[in-house]
C-alpha cells in the first residue's frame, strides 16, 4: 500500500537512458503534522523512527540497492563526491560518476538542481538556496564536472519543486548579494519597496554564465501548491521533500 501512496515528480528532461532521477511530494510517508507525510529532513523536529521509515520506503518504492547518500546542508557552495559518503557531510552538492550511487538533496523552497552529462557517466545533485546560489554552488558543481571530464555544452540540467517568484518576497540584502546586471535581471520589484526573487531565473543565469545551456523544468511553486509540497516560507514547521539522481546502469 505505501508503494502506491509515494508520489513522485519525474524530470521530463532527455537524460540518457542509464540515468534515473525523481523528486517527491510529500504524501505517502509515515510523519505526523506538521510534517505529513513523507518527511525526510532529520533535522527538523520530526522523529527520528519516522523519517528513517520514509527513507526506506523511498529506497524500496525505488528499488535502489544502497541509501542515498545524505547531506549536512549548510547553503554554502562546497561539492562532495557521493561515492566518498560513509555518514552525511556539511556539504550543498554531491557529484559522482559511479554505478548506483545516489546523489540526494533535500529542499523545502530551495531549488534542487540535478546534473548529468550526455553521455550518461556523471551525475549530480546541488542544494540551491539563495545564499548558495550567490556563493557560487552551481560554478562549483560545472567545475566539479570539468575535472571529471565533462564539457559543460554537453551538460543537461532539471530545475526541481522551489518557491516560486510571485511568492518569494525577498529584502534589499538579497538583492544585494546578486552581482551584476545578469542576476540582478532575476529580481522584480514589488509594491512593498521589497522585491520578488525568481530562483529559476538565478539559476538558468548562472547556469547559462558556465556554458550549460541545456536546462529543464522550473514551472512548480512549492509555496501555492500546499497539497504536494512542504513550504518552509509558507508552514514555518514542516517537512523536506528530497531530490535523487543516480546512474543505474
Amino acid at each position: 500500500m505505501a508503494r502506491s501512496r509515494l508520489e513522485l515528480v519525474e524530470p521530463d528532461w532527455p537524460a540518457p537512458d542509464s540515468i534515473r532521477a525523481v523528486s517527491t511530494a510529500r504524501a505517502g510517508g509515515v510523519s505526523k503534522a506538521p510534517y505529513a507525510s513523507l518527511n525526510f529532513g532529520t533535522h527538523v523536529g520530526d522523529r527520528t523512527d519516522a523519517v528513517n521509515a520514509n527513507r526506506k520506503l523511498l529506497s524500496d518504492h525505488l528499488g535502489l540497492t544502497e541509501p542515498p547518500r545524505w547531506l549536512n546542508q549548510v547553503h554554502g557552495n562546497m561539492i562532495v563526491s557521493a561515492e566518498d559518503i560513509v555518514t552525511p557531510v556539511s556539504a550543498d552538492a554531491s557529484i559522482t560518476s559511479a554505478l548506483q550511487v545516489v546523489c540526494a538533496v533535500m529542499t523545502a523552497d530551495c531549488l534542487p538542481i540535478l546534473l548529468c552529462d550526455n553521455s550518461g557517466i556523471h551525475v549530480g545533485a546541488v542544494h540551491g538556496g539563495w545564499r548558495s546560489l550567490t556563493g557560487g554552488i552551481i560554478e562549483a558543481a560545472v567545475a566539479a564536472f570539468v575535472a571529471r571530464g565533462a564539457d559543460p555544452g554537453n551538460m543537461l540540467c532539471w530545475l526541481g519543486p522551489a518557491i516560486g517568484p510571485g511568492a518569494y518576497e525577498v529584502g534589499p540584502e538579497v538583492r544585494d548579494a546578486l552581482y551584476g546586471q545578469d542576476d540582478v535581471n532575476a529580481t522584480t520589484a514589488n509594491s512593498a519597496g521589497r522585491w520578488q526573487l525568481d530562483l529559476y531565473a538565478l539559476a538558468r543565469i548562472r547556469l547559462r554564465a558556465c556554458g550549460v545551456t541545456q536546462v529543464f523544468g522550473g514551472h512548480f511553486c512549492t509555496y501555492t501548491d500546499s497539497e504536494r509540497f512542504f513550504s518552509y516560507r509558507r508552514d514555518g514547521v514542516c517537512g523536506r521533500q528530497a531530490t535523487l539522481i543516480w546512474r543505474q546502469h
